[in-house]
């Protein structure tokens, strides 16, 4: 098989879909790598570790996509490259398809098998290539809530962790995922005051012998939610349904109710987002202010920390990559009923029932 790796051209976004360490892999088994030069520069990989390994550099984004039968990315394509996807041609990367019509469309388009990071499944039913990032995302999320807390940044001046005799900040997280979960580990490690909410009975009670004394769980509730709103410091967006749009749990007039300085960290922005005013920001231009309230809405968060991320990211997903370049996409989804559920879109029909319903 042709693999392809591009340079992501998303702002901002350091991270690289493949390492010189699995393009060894591949080319041990006699596929051909393809990558992009410098795709792996901001992440600490020259072009001379890919050629080391025996992929083949290639000059520009146009001749990844025009040679290679799959192309592995981190995210999804952007607008400059809708026209380069080939029919036929397979792209394994997240998409977030319920978020973005454009994309969607685009990708139907093009003919090509999409087939996302997001909704692929371990027997289990977890999310194994969603995890990782999931893992970075939450953990930061803390650190630029605490951040923009900070009086220079536009916040309340407050001290996450606070101090002996000055209370800590209060926290509020929406959802006990993975992010979720990372998050008031984070955000109780700095000694905060952290509210940790969710629906699942089972994962609150779980949650509860592992988390520390600092971390209150409730079920969560629009009425439980208002109450936190006006005493509370940061909040942190968590929720996610595999393949679908996140539910607005705080909408524009709840907004209303929290203080100025106030900082809100939607980690589902790529899904939609779970708080009504959070649209999709940038590292270059991560900030907005509405009603007083910072928000913070960056869709890419991990590729800030592209060191951390892309191993962390890789790890997870080569081993999928390699099925299926040993076997193909079909033989290879016919054979793992996980990977086959990471089919979004083939040969030009939406084939996962979310994305379908999310545009009805």
């Amino acid at each position: 098989m042709i693999i392809g790796c591009p340079k992501e051209i998303k702002n901002n976004e350091n991270r690289v879909a493949l390492t010189p360490g699995g393009a060894l892999e591949l080319v041990r088994r006699g596929h051909t790598v393809l990558v992009q030069t410098q795709a792996g520069a901001n992440s600490g990989y020259g072009d001379a570790d890919y050629v080391q390994a025996g992929a083949e550099i290639q000059p520009d984004i146009q001749s990844v996509y025009a040679k290679a039968e799959t192309i592995v990315k981190v995210k999804e394509p952007i607008e400059e490259e809708y026209d380069l996807v080939r029919e036929g041609q397979l792209l394994f990367t997240y998409f977030h398809f319920a978020s973005s019509r454009s994309l969607t469309e685009a990708m139907v388009r093009s003919g090509a098998v999409c087939l996302a990071y997001e909704t692929v499944k371990a027997p289990d039913g977890s999310l194994p290539l969603l995890v990782p990032m999931s893992e970075v995302a939450g953990r930061m999320s803390v650190q630029e809530g605490a951040k923009y807390l900070e009086r220079h940044a536009g916040g309340r001046g407050i001290l996450l962790g606070g101090v002996p005799g000055v209370p800590p900040a209060r926290v509020l997280i929406l959802g006990a995922g993975v992010v979720g979960t990372e998050a008031a580990k984070m955000a109780a490690g700095l000694h905060a005051n952290v509210t940790l909410m969710d629906i699942n009975l089972d994962r609150l009670r779980y949650l509860a012998n592992i988390l520390p004394a600092n971390v209150t769980l409730i079920f969560s509730s629009e009425y439980n939610i208002r109450r936190e709103l006006d005493r509370v410091d940061l909040i942190i967006g968590a929720v996610l349904i595999p393949g679908a749009k996140a539910p607005h749990l705080i909408t524009r007039q709840m907004l209303s109710e929290m203080r100025d300085g106030s900082v809100v960290i939607d980690v589902a922005v790529d899904q939609g987002g779970c708080i009504e005013t959070c649209h999709p920001t940038t590292h270059e231009d991560p900030t907005y202010v509405i009603d007083g309230v910072i928000h913070y809405c960056v869709a890419n968060m991990p590729g800030a920390v592209p060191f951390t991320s892309t191993l962390a990211l890789t790890n997870a997903t080569f081993p999928y990559l390699l099925q299926i370049a040993q076997k193909g996409w079909e033989r290879a989804t016919d054979e793992d009923p996980g990977l086959k559920a990471g089919l979004n879109i083939v040969h030009g029909e939406i084939v996962y029932e979310e994305v379908a319903e999310a545009f009805a």
